[in-house]
Formats: C-alpha cells, structure tokens, sequence
C-alpha cells in the first residue's frame, strides 16, 4: 500500500486508516482481512473492532505524491482505501475530516473513493462535495447488489462515478445504465470462487453499447495474475477520459 501499486486499475493506494467490516458476498474472501491476520493492525475485520489510524508520516505521502506530479506531468490515480472503508461507521468523524483535508491540498491527484457503504456515503461527504478531482465508486457484485446500490451511487454528484464488479459473482444486467467506468475481476487466493468468464463477456459488451469505460484487472486462480486477464485474447485496460495522467491534462 504506497505510491506503485500492483492493482491495474489505480497507480498508488493510500489507506488513512485500517479495518473493516464484512457486508457483501464480495467480502466473504476479503484479501485485507487475509492480510490483517498476519499483520496483525486490528483486533479483528468485524463490527465494534476500533479502527487503527497509520502513521503522521504516511499520512504526508499524499503530498509528496502531488508535488511530484507538479514536477513531472504525471498525476497518479490513488485508490483510497484498499484496506479499509471511507464511508464505515467505526470511523471516527474527525478521521474522515482530516482525510477531506489531505485530499483538498492535493488537486494534482485523481483520487478514486470506493466504498461498498454508497448509502452512508451523502452524510459523509464533505460539506464542499464534488471535488474536481475526486471519483467516487461503489462495489456491487451481482445483480441484487447492482439493483439496490447503483440507484444511490449516481444520486450522488461526483466529478465521475465508477463501478468495481470485483469479485465478480454472477451475470449483471445494466440496462441503460452509464457510468463513466465499470471494472471487472475474478478472486485470488485460497478459496477463490472460479470466475464466469461468460458474466465478463456481457459486461464487455453492455459496456461497448452503453459508451462505459471498461477495464478487467484478472482472471483469478489460487496466485492472483496465474490465468491471466485476457477475455477472448484481449486485454481490457481502460480508464475514462478524466482519469488521464499525462502532461496534457495537467496543462489545463
């Protein structure tokens, strides 16, 4: 978790603090929970588990970040938070406020929120919301999750919206529906679900018809990139037109 990540779909990850809860299908492999075990940041990945803050110093890596995209042109995608929840009610809310405070100071980075708590997500957000530079994404991994929380996430304004269907557990219907970008991806590690790569197929092509971004990360098998990322032979790595990192967009 720091400025390169291995995730295809961000360049960095910054996680303010650590701990979370299990509340989808999505969670019942939770990759963070796996790592928690042997790290050991928080008692436990449930409800009622205080939440560990990292470090001042981390803290500040957000502003390195964007005083080097001031230097070179590249602004990173940063993924917040991969271990953790913005929108979880554990969290204290001065947490959330300071978190606010570092992202408002770095206008040079896109910063994608992805929560899988889209309904607590109007009372969280900062009296200033949208931010020019901020996303904000939902994680909904099958139809029911698709019917019930994409409704709340386009309710809510956003610079763009994006949806993860990772882990992706079923076949989705979209219908007319646009976000600006939809991710796919299958489980990794021990007691990873097999992913229905005809599930991944219609997504592709609902994403074709309706003018979505469309990128899938993996595969998944027992060691995360093992089967590769390919659908049909083609590798699908795309991003919406306002998550560009180069010197071009800077500029403006």
């Amino acid at each position: 978790m720091g400025e390169v990540s291995a995730i295809s779909w961000t360049d960095s990850t910054f996680n303010p603090w650590i701990g979370c809860t299990r509340l989808s299908p999505a969670c019942d492999h939770c990759y963070a929970a796996r790592d928690n075990d042997r790290h050991h940041w928080v008692a436990s990945w449930s409800v009622g588990v205080a939440r560990y803050r990292t470090s001042a110093g981390y803290w500040e890596n957000p502003s390195r970040w964007n005083r080097k995209a001031a230097r070179t042109g590249f602004r990173p995608r940063v993924f917040c938070a991969s271990y953790a929840d913005v929108f979880d009610n554990e969290v204290p809310d001065a947490w959330r406020a300071d978190l606010w405070e570092v992202i408002r100071a770095t206008p040079l980075l896109h910063w994608m929120l992805l929560t899988k708590r889209i309904g607590k997500a109007p009372k969280m957000l900062p009296p200033d919301w949208p931010l020019p530079h901020v996303g904000l994404m939902a994680t909904l991994a099958n139809q029911t999750e698709w019917d019930r929380d994409f409704p709340k996430l386009m309710a809510v304004p956003a610079a763009w919206h994006g949806v993860s269907c990772e882990p992706l557990l079923g076949l989705i219907d979209i219908g007319d529906a646009e976000p600006d970008w939809l991710i796919t991806g299958g489980e990794s590690g021990p007691g990873f679900r097999p992913l229905d790569m005809d599930a991944v197929r219609s997504l592709r092509d609902q994403c074709a018809r309706n003018g979505i971004a469309f990128h899938h990360k993996q595969n998944g098998v027992l060691r995360g990139k093992a089967s590769g990322c390919l659908v049909d032979g083609v590798e699908h790595k795309n991003f919406p037109p306002m998550l560009r990192t180069g010197d071009a967009e800077l500029a403006r």
